[in-house]
Protein backbone atom coordinates (compact mmCIF):
# COMPACT_ATOMS: atom_id res chain seq x y z
CA UNK A 1 0.00 0.00 0.00
CA UNK A 2 1.45 3.27 -1.31
CA UNK A 3 0.66 5.28 1.90
CA UNK A 4 3.62 7.92 1.20
CA UNK A 5 6.45 8.53 -0.31
CA UNK A 6 9.86 8.30 2.13
CA UNK A 7 13.34 9.71 0.77
CA UNK A 8 15.46 7.17 -0.74
CA UNK A 9 18.87 5.62 0.30
CA UNK A 10 21.81 7.85 -0.20
CA UNK A 11 24.06 7.03 -2.95
CA UNK A 12 26.94 7.14 -0.42
CA UNK A 13 25.50 3.85 1.36
CA UNK A 14 25.55 2.22 -1.72
CA UNK A 15 28.71 3.68 -2.97
CA UNK A 16 30.81 2.07 0.69
CA UNK A 17 29.40 -1.61 0.12
CA UNK A 18 30.81 -1.19 -3.52
CA UNK A 19 34.44 -0.02 -2.44
CA UNK A 20 34.94 -2.62 0.24
CA UNK A 21 33.79 -5.58 -2.51
CA UNK A 22 36.26 -4.01 -4.76
CA UNK A 23 38.81 -3.86 -1.84
CA UNK A 24 38.47 -7.24 -1.47
CA UNK A 25 39.01 -8.49 -4.72
CA UNK A 26 42.40 -6.22 -4.73
CA UNK A 27 43.23 -7.83 -1.46
CA UNK A 28 42.72 -11.36 -3.27
CA UNK A 29 46.46 -10.78 -5.09
CA UNK A 30 48.01 -11.07 -1.89
CA UNK A 31 46.39 -14.08 -0.43
CA UNK A 32 49.27 -16.91 0.55
CA UNK A 33 49.29 -20.29 -0.30
CA UNK A 34 49.60 -23.09 1.89
CA UNK A 35 49.25 -23.57 5.73
CA UNK A 36 50.58 -25.39 8.78
CA UNK A 37 48.82 -26.64 11.49
CA UNK A 38 45.39 -25.45 12.14
CA UNK A 39 46.40 -21.81 10.83
CA UNK A 40 44.54 -21.43 6.87
CA UNK A 41 46.14 -18.35 4.94
CA UNK A 42 43.48 -18.81 2.37
CA UNK A 43 40.16 -17.93 4.93
CA UNK A 44 41.57 -14.11 4.65
CA UNK A 45 41.51 -11.98 1.86
CA UNK A 46 44.46 -10.14 2.98
CA UNK A 47 46.72 -13.56 3.12
CA UNK A 48 49.14 -14.16 5.36
CA UNK A 49 50.71 -10.93 5.46
CA UNK A 50 53.75 -12.24 4.66
CA UNK A 51 54.41 -14.74 6.78
CA UNK A 52 53.79 -12.23 9.93
CA UNK A 53 50.18 -13.42 10.33
CA UNK A 54 51.06 -17.12 10.71
CA UNK A 55 53.83 -16.20 13.50
CA UNK A 56 51.10 -14.13 15.34
CA UNK A 57 48.92 -17.05 15.21
CA UNK A 58 51.63 -19.47 16.47
CA UNK A 59 52.32 -17.25 19.04
CA UNK A 60 48.82 -16.95 20.06
CA UNK A 61 47.31 -14.14 18.62
CA UNK A 62 44.71 -14.23 15.71
CA UNK A 63 43.69 -11.53 14.47
CA UNK A 64 39.99 -11.09 12.21
CA UNK A 65 38.32 -8.59 10.46
CA UNK A 66 35.09 -9.28 9.46
CA UNK A 67 32.64 -7.52 6.55
CA UNK A 68 29.08 -8.01 6.09
CA UNK A 69 27.35 -6.17 3.84
CA UNK A 70 23.34 -6.57 3.10
CA UNK A 71 21.73 -4.85 0.23
CA UNK A 72 17.66 -5.21 -0.27
CA UNK A 73 15.17 -3.74 -2.74
CA UNK A 74 11.34 -3.98 -1.93
CA UNK A 75 10.02 -5.28 -5.49
CA UNK A 76 6.41 -5.29 -4.81
CA UNK A 77 3.60 -5.08 -2.56
CA UNK A 78 4.15 -3.54 1.35
CA UNK A 79 3.22 -0.45 2.97
CA UNK A 80 5.06 1.40 0.47
CA UNK A 81 5.14 0.25 -2.81
CA UNK A 82 7.89 2.91 -3.62
CA UNK A 83 10.64 1.11 -5.38
CA UNK A 84 14.10 1.51 -4.07
CA UNK A 85 16.79 -0.39 -2.44
CA UNK A 86 18.60 -0.10 1.16
CA UNK A 87 22.18 -1.64 2.12
CA UNK A 88 23.21 -1.83 5.39
CA UNK A 89 26.54 -3.27 6.60
CA UNK A 90 28.73 -4.00 9.75
CA UNK A 91 32.49 -3.92 10.29
CA UNK A 92 33.46 -6.84 13.46
CA UNK A 93 37.47 -6.14 14.69
CA UNK A 94 39.01 -8.26 16.92
CA UNK A 95 41.46 -10.44 18.23
CA UNK A 96 41.56 -14.17 20.03
CA UNK A 97 44.79 -14.79 22.62
CA UNK A 98 45.45 -18.43 23.25
CA UNK A 99 46.68 -17.61 26.51
CA UNK A 100 48.09 -21.37 26.80
CA UNK A 101 50.53 -20.17 24.05
CA UNK A 102 50.59 -16.85 25.57
CA UNK A 103 50.88 -17.73 29.23
CA UNK A 104 51.29 -20.95 29.85
CA UNK A 105 47.43 -21.02 31.21
CA UNK A 106 46.26 -24.17 29.85
CA UNK A 107 42.92 -24.09 28.84
CA UNK A 108 42.57 -20.52 28.96
CA UNK A 109 41.39 -17.47 26.34
CA UNK A 110 40.88 -14.42 25.88
CA UNK A 111 38.87 -12.28 23.07
CA UNK A 112 38.35 -8.54 21.91
CA UNK A 113 36.08 -7.10 19.23
CA UNK A 114 34.37 -3.88 18.39
CA UNK A 115 31.48 -3.60 15.78
CA UNK A 116 30.42 -0.79 13.67
CA UNK A 117 27.22 -0.42 11.56
CA UNK A 118 25.62 1.82 9.57
CA UNK A 119 23.36 2.01 6.58
CA UNK A 120 19.25 1.97 6.26
CA UNK A 121 16.72 -0.75 6.37
CA UNK A 122 14.27 -1.70 3.78
CA UNK A 123 11.68 -2.55 6.21
CA UNK A 124 11.05 0.59 8.48
CA UNK A 125 9.11 2.43 6.02
CA UNK A 126 8.68 0.45 2.37
CA UNK A 127 7.74 -2.95 3.93
CA UNK A 128 5.92 -2.50 7.26
CA UNK A 129 3.88 0.41 8.63
CA UNK A 130 5.84 2.73 10.21
CA UNK A 131 2.98 3.16 13.04
CA UNK A 132 3.59 -0.58 13.66
CA UNK A 133 6.75 -1.47 12.74
CA UNK A 134 7.73 -5.19 11.10
CA UNK A 135 8.74 -8.08 14.02
CA UNK A 136 11.36 -9.49 11.81
CA UNK A 137 13.71 -7.49 9.18
CA UNK A 138 14.76 -8.13 5.46
CA UNK A 139 18.49 -6.86 6.38
CA UNK A 140 18.90 -8.74 10.17
CA UNK A 141 22.41 -6.63 10.34
CA UNK A 142 20.58 -3.76 10.28
CA UNK A 143 20.12 -2.17 13.88
CA UNK A 144 21.07 -1.60 17.70
CA UNK A 145 22.43 1.99 17.13
CA UNK A 146 24.13 2.08 14.11
CA UNK A 147 27.35 3.03 15.80
CA UNK A 148 30.84 1.45 17.11
CA UNK A 149 30.36 -0.77 20.13
CA UNK A 150 32.60 -3.27 22.32
CA UNK A 151 30.92 -6.27 21.55
CA UNK A 152 33.50 -8.98 23.35
CA UNK A 153 35.33 -8.56 25.77
CA UNK A 154 35.94 -11.71 27.75
CA UNK A 155 38.06 -14.66 29.31
CA UNK A 156 37.39 -18.01 29.57
CA UNK A 157 38.92 -21.46 31.52
CA UNK A 158 38.52 -24.36 30.98
CA UNK A 159 39.07 -27.35 34.04
CA UNK A 160 38.96 -30.93 34.94
CA UNK A 161 40.21 -32.13 31.37
CA UNK A 162 37.87 -29.17 30.01
CA UNK A 163 34.84 -30.91 31.22
CA UNK A 164 34.04 -27.38 33.64
CA UNK A 165 34.10 -24.54 31.11
CA UNK A 166 33.56 -20.55 32.98
CA UNK A 167 33.32 -18.14 30.78
CA UNK A 168 33.14 -14.07 31.97
CA UNK A 169 32.88 -10.55 31.11
CA UNK A 170 31.31 -8.47 28.55
CA UNK A 171 29.07 -10.49 25.76
CA UNK A 172 26.08 -11.25 24.40
CA UNK A 173 23.58 -14.50 25.83
CA UNK A 174 22.85 -15.26 21.69
CA UNK A 175 26.76 -16.69 21.85
CA UNK A 176 26.07 -19.11 24.16
CA UNK A 177 22.60 -19.99 24.55
CA UNK A 178 20.11 -20.32 21.66
CA UNK A 179 22.67 -19.44 19.40
CA UNK A 180 22.08 -20.32 15.25
CA UNK A 181 24.02 -20.16 12.48
CA UNK A 182 23.48 -16.45 10.33
CA UNK A 183 23.32 -17.57 6.85
CA UNK A 184 19.99 -16.07 5.96
CA UNK A 185 19.54 -12.13 5.12
CA UNK A 186 15.92 -12.20 7.37
CA UNK A 187 15.98 -11.90 10.83
CA UNK A 188 13.67 -14.07 11.37
CA UNK A 189 15.75 -16.76 10.36
CA UNK A 190 19.40 -15.05 11.84
CA UNK A 191 21.19 -15.86 15.54
CA UNK A 192 19.62 -16.25 18.79
CA UNK A 193 15.60 -16.07 18.02
CA UNK A 194 14.96 -15.26 21.41
CA UNK A 195 16.72 -11.76 21.98
CA UNK A 196 14.77 -11.22 18.30
CA UNK A 197 10.94 -11.04 20.14
CA UNK A 198 12.30 -10.05 24.15
CA UNK A 199 13.27 -7.08 25.11
CA UNK A 200 15.65 -7.91 28.15
CA UNK A 201 17.34 -10.35 26.01
CA UNK A 202 20.10 -8.37 23.34
CA UNK A 203 21.89 -10.01 20.46
CA UNK A 204 25.20 -9.47 18.77
CA UNK A 205 26.14 -6.21 18.76
CA UNK A 206 25.52 -5.39 22.14
CA UNK A 207 27.07 -6.70 24.91
CA UNK A 208 26.72 -6.58 28.53
CA UNK A 209 28.73 -7.94 31.92
CA UNK A 210 27.77 -11.49 32.30
CA UNK A 211 28.96 -15.06 33.36
CA UNK A 212 28.25 -18.41 31.86
CA UNK A 213 29.72 -21.80 33.29
CA UNK A 214 29.17 -25.07 31.45
CA UNK A 215 29.66 -28.20 32.19
CA UNK A 216 30.52 -31.09 29.32
CA UNK A 217 28.76 -34.34 30.78
CA UNK A 218 30.09 -36.32 27.27
CA UNK A 219 31.53 -35.36 24.14
CA UNK A 220 27.89 -35.15 22.98
CA UNK A 221 26.12 -33.39 26.14
CA UNK A 222 26.18 -30.53 27.85
CA UNK A 223 24.66 -27.76 30.38
CA UNK A 224 25.41 -24.25 31.22
CA UNK A 225 23.72 -21.40 33.06
CA UNK A 226 24.43 -18.20 32.64
CA UNK A 227 23.82 -14.68 34.37
CA UNK A 228 23.37 -11.24 32.23
CA UNK A 229 23.33 -7.41 33.33
CA UNK A 230 20.00 -6.50 32.25
CA UNK A 231 20.66 -2.31 31.24
CA UNK A 232 18.64 -0.94 28.59
CA UNK A 233 21.51 1.70 28.53
CA UNK A 234 23.14 -0.39 26.83
CA UNK A 235 20.98 -0.23 23.33
CA UNK A 236 21.91 3.58 23.48
CA UNK A 237 23.99 5.32 20.88
CA UNK A 238 25.98 7.31 23.09
CA UNK A 239 26.85 3.69 25.45
CA UNK A 240 28.33 1.95 22.98
CA UNK A 241 31.78 1.34 25.32
CA UNK A 242 29.68 1.92 28.56
CA UNK A 243 31.33 -0.64 31.49
CA UNK A 244 29.75 0.71 34.31
CA UNK A 245 26.60 -0.51 35.60
CA UNK A 246 24.38 2.41 35.96
CA UNK A 247 21.07 1.77 34.63
CA UNK A 248 21.16 -1.63 35.63
CA UNK A 249 16.99 -3.22 35.94
CA UNK A 250 17.86 -6.27 37.02
CA UNK A 251 19.48 -10.11 35.37
CA UNK A 252 19.09 -12.53 32.92
CA UNK A 253 19.56 -16.17 34.21
CA UNK A 254 19.38 -18.77 31.36
CA UNK A 255 19.99 -22.33 31.63
CA UNK A 256 19.96 -24.67 28.65
CA UNK A 257 21.11 -28.45 27.96
CA UNK A 258 22.75 -28.82 24.07
CA UNK A 259 22.82 -32.26 22.89
CA UNK A 260 25.43 -32.88 19.38
CA UNK A 261 24.58 -36.41 18.12
CA UNK A 262 26.07 -38.10 15.00
CA UNK A 263 23.50 -39.97 13.30
CA UNK A 264 24.45 -42.42 10.41
CA UNK A 265 27.69 -40.52 10.96
CA UNK A 266 26.07 -37.10 10.09
CA UNK A 267 26.35 -34.02 12.56
CA UNK A 268 22.89 -32.72 14.44
CA UNK A 269 22.78 -29.85 17.34
CA UNK A 270 19.95 -30.06 19.89
CA UNK A 271 19.10 -27.48 22.24
CA UNK A 272 16.31 -27.14 25.37
CA UNK A 273 16.38 -23.51 27.15
CA UNK A 274 15.02 -21.31 29.77
CA UNK A 275 14.80 -17.72 30.74
CA UNK A 276 14.18 -16.11 33.86
CA UNK A 277 14.70 -11.93 34.39
CA UNK A 278 13.98 -10.44 37.69
CA UNK A 279 14.07 -6.96 36.38
CA UNK A 280 10.78 -5.54 36.41
CA UNK A 281 7.93 -5.35 33.21
CA UNK A 282 5.01 -4.07 32.22
CA UNK A 283 2.11 -5.33 31.45
CA UNK A 284 0.67 -5.32 27.87
CA UNK A 285 -2.97 -4.58 28.66
CA UNK A 286 -3.97 -3.99 32.14
CA UNK A 287 -2.98 -0.65 34.40
CA UNK A 288 -2.04 -0.08 37.54
CA UNK A 289 -5.07 -0.12 38.76
CA UNK A 290 -6.33 -3.17 37.70
CA UNK A 291 -8.38 -1.80 34.32
CA UNK A 292 -7.34 -1.50 31.20
CA UNK A 293 -4.79 0.69 30.52
CA UNK A 294 -6.08 1.87 27.56
CA UNK A 295 -8.90 3.15 29.23
CA UNK A 296 -7.33 5.06 31.74
CA UNK A 297 -3.96 6.41 30.38
CA UNK A 298 -1.99 5.50 33.60
CA UNK A 299 0.91 3.67 34.26
CA UNK A 300 1.04 -0.22 33.00
CA UNK A 301 0.78 -2.77 35.92
CA UNK A 302 4.26 -3.88 36.93
CA UNK A 303 5.48 -7.67 37.17
CA UNK A 304 8.12 -8.73 39.08
CA UNK A 305 9.83 -11.36 36.62
CA UNK A 306 9.49 -11.91 33.23
CA UNK A 307 10.22 -15.62 31.40
CA UNK A 308 10.03 -17.62 28.44
CA UNK A 309 11.51 -21.11 27.04
CA UNK A 310 13.41 -21.97 23.34
CA UNK A 311 13.65 -25.31 21.55
CA UNK A 312 16.71 -25.59 18.57
CA UNK A 313 17.03 -28.19 16.26
CA UNK A 314 19.87 -28.80 13.20
CA UNK A 315 20.23 -32.20 11.79
CA UNK A 316 22.40 -33.27 8.52
CA UNK A 317 20.53 -35.70 6.97
CA UNK A 318 22.09 -36.68 3.80
CA UNK A 319 25.24 -36.64 2.52
CA UNK A 320 26.34 -36.05 -1.05
CA UNK A 321 27.97 -39.52 -2.75
CA UNK A 322 29.61 -40.19 0.40
CA UNK A 323 30.96 -37.10 1.19
CA UNK A 324 29.81 -35.59 4.87
CA UNK A 325 30.56 -32.30 3.77
CA UNK A 326 27.81 -32.40 1.82
CA UNK A 327 23.95 -33.14 1.81
CA UNK A 328 20.89 -31.87 3.13
CA UNK A 329 20.43 -30.31 6.75
CA UNK A 330 17.04 -29.71 8.58
CA UNK A 331 16.52 -27.26 11.13
CA UNK A 332 13.32 -25.70 13.46
CA UNK A 333 13.38 -22.98 15.81
CA UNK A 334 10.51 -22.51 18.60
CA UNK A 335 10.40 -19.80 21.54
CA UNK A 336 7.56 -19.22 23.80
CA UNK A 337 7.19 -15.92 26.19
CA UNK A 338 5.62 -14.99 28.94
CA UNK A 339 1.89 -13.51 27.50
CA UNK A 340 1.66 -11.44 30.23
CA UNK A 341 4.44 -8.94 29.18
CA UNK A 342 5.69 -9.69 26.13
CA UNK A 343 4.11 -8.71 22.58
CA UNK A 344 5.29 -11.33 20.47
CA UNK A 345 3.72 -14.82 22.21
CA UNK A 346 5.30 -17.15 20.20
CA UNK A 347 6.83 -17.85 17.15
CA UNK A 348 8.17 -20.85 14.99
CA UNK A 349 11.06 -21.39 12.18
CA UNK A 350 11.39 -24.26 9.79
CA UNK A 351 13.53 -24.58 6.94
CA UNK A 352 16.27 -27.07 4.76
CA UNK A 353 19.91 -26.05 3.91
CA UNK A 354 21.90 -28.39 0.83
CA UNK A 355 25.08 -27.84 0.75
CA UNK A 356 27.31 -28.84 -2.42
CA UNK A 357 24.06 -29.75 -4.42
CA UNK A 358 26.40 -29.49 -7.29
CA UNK A 359 29.42 -31.40 -7.84
CA UNK A 360 31.00 -28.48 -9.39
CA UNK A 361 30.47 -26.53 -6.69
CA UNK A 362 30.68 -28.32 -3.57
CA UNK A 363 30.80 -25.33 -1.02
CA UNK A 364 27.75 -23.49 -2.62
CA UNK A 365 24.34 -23.97 -0.23
CA UNK A 366 20.95 -23.60 -1.04
CA UNK A 367 18.64 -22.50 2.08
CA UNK A 368 15.06 -22.07 2.37
CA UNK A 369 13.08 -21.11 5.13
CA UNK A 370 9.73 -20.24 6.42
CA UNK A 371 8.80 -18.24 10.03
CA UNK A 372 5.89 -17.15 12.14
CA UNK A 373 6.12 -14.34 14.55
CA UNK A 374 2.63 -14.47 17.07
CA UNK A 375 1.25 -10.93 18.42
CA UNK A 376 -0.28 -11.22 21.79
CA UNK A 377 -4.35 -11.82 22.47
CA UNK A 378 -3.60 -8.79 24.90
CA UNK A 379 -1.57 -6.84 23.07
CA UNK A 380 -4.25 -6.85 19.73
CA UNK A 381 -7.07 -6.41 22.61
CA UNK A 382 -5.09 -3.58 23.57
CA UNK A 383 -4.87 -1.72 20.21
CA UNK A 384 -8.02 -1.99 19.19
CA UNK A 385 -9.40 -0.83 22.78
CA UNK A 386 -7.32 2.31 22.02
CA UNK A 387 -9.08 3.05 18.32
CA UNK A 388 -12.65 2.59 20.38
CA UNK A 389 -11.43 5.12 22.58
CA UNK A 390 -10.52 7.61 20.00
CA UNK A 391 -13.52 6.78 17.48
CA UNK A 392 -11.32 6.50 15.24
CA UNK A 393 -11.64 2.89 12.82
CA UNK A 394 -10.18 4.41 9.47
CA UNK A 395 -6.71 2.57 9.06
CA UNK A 396 -5.86 5.67 6.86
CA UNK A 397 -6.15 8.28 9.53
CA UNK A 398 -2.70 8.57 10.92
CA UNK A 399 -4.07 8.79 14.20
CA UNK A 400 -5.34 5.01 13.71
CA UNK A 401 -3.44 2.06 15.70
CA UNK A 402 -2.60 -0.63 13.84
CA UNK A 403 -3.46 -4.36 15.40
CA UNK A 404 -1.14 -6.72 14.91
CA UNK A 405 -1.64 -10.33 15.03
CA UNK A 406 0.57 -12.44 12.87
CA UNK A 407 3.71 -11.92 10.02
CA UNK A 408 5.08 -14.88 8.20
CA UNK A 409 8.50 -14.48 7.03
CA UNK A 410 10.06 -16.68 3.78
CA UNK A 411 13.35 -16.46 2.15
CA UNK A 412 15.26 -18.89 -0.30
CA UNK A 413 18.95 -18.15 -1.22
CA UNK A 414 21.82 -19.76 -2.68
CA UNK A 415 25.28 -18.44 -1.31
CA UNK A 416 27.97 -18.74 -3.43
CA UNK A 417 31.25 -19.78 -2.40
CA UNK A 418 33.33 -17.03 -4.57
CA UNK A 419 36.76 -18.04 -2.57
CA UNK A 420 37.58 -19.07 0.67
CA UNK A 421 37.12 -15.09 2.31
CA UNK A 422 34.40 -14.09 0.08
CA UNK A 423 30.71 -15.71 -0.03
CA UNK A 424 28.03 -13.77 -1.49
CA UNK A 425 24.28 -14.82 -1.48
CA UNK A 426 21.74 -13.35 -3.18
CA UNK A 427 17.89 -14.19 -1.60
CA UNK A 428 14.37 -13.78 -2.51
CA UNK A 429 11.90 -13.18 0.71
CA UNK A 430 8.36 -13.39 1.29
CA UNK A 431 6.62 -11.32 4.26
CA UNK A 432 3.11 -11.71 4.56
CA UNK A 433 1.41 -9.24 6.74
CA UNK A 434 4.89 -7.05 7.87
CA UNK A 435 4.32 -6.44 11.41
CA UNK A 436 1.10 -8.50 11.84
CA UNK A 437 -0.89 -5.80 10.17
CA UNK A 438 -3.37 -7.43 7.44
CA UNK A 439 -4.20 -4.35 6.15
CA UNK A 440 -0.69 -3.64 4.62
CA UNK A 441 0.08 -5.45 1.34
CA UNK A 442 2.33 -8.83 1.69
CA UNK A 443 5.82 -7.74 0.40
CA UNK A 444 8.63 -9.68 -2.19
CA UNK A 445 11.78 -8.19 -1.34
CA UNK A 446 14.88 -9.06 -3.06
CA UNK A 447 18.03 -9.16 -1.59
CA UNK A 448 21.97 -9.42 -1.52
CA UNK A 449 23.97 -10.59 1.33
CA UNK A 450 27.90 -10.67 1.25
CA UNK A 451 30.27 -12.13 4.32
CA UNK A 452 34.10 -11.78 4.01
CA UNK A 453 37.32 -12.08 6.03
CA UNK A 454 40.11 -10.06 5.31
Amino acid sequence: MNKQIYTRAKPAQLARGLCVVGAMGLAASVQAAGDTGQFDASQYATGDWGGLRRELYDKGYDFTLEYVGEAASNLDGGYNDDTTARYSDQLALGVKMDLDKLLGWHGADFRFTVTERSGRNIGNDRISDPRAGMFSSPQEVWGRGQTWRLTQLWYRQRFIDDKLDIKFGRFGPGEDFNSFPCDFQNLAFCGSQVGNWVNVWYNWPVSQWAARVKWNFTPEFYAQVGAYNQNPSNLETGNGFKLNGSGTKGTIFPVEAVWSPKVNGLPGEYRLGYYYSNAKADDVYDGADGQAQALTGGNFKSHGSKHGWWVVAQQQVTSHHGDNSRGLSLFANATVHDKATNVVDNYQQVGLVYKGLFDGRPKDAIGVGIARIHVNDDARKRAELLNTVSGIDDYDNPAFVPVQDTEYDAEIYYGVHVTNWLTVRPNLQYIKHPGGVDEVDNALVAGLKLESKF
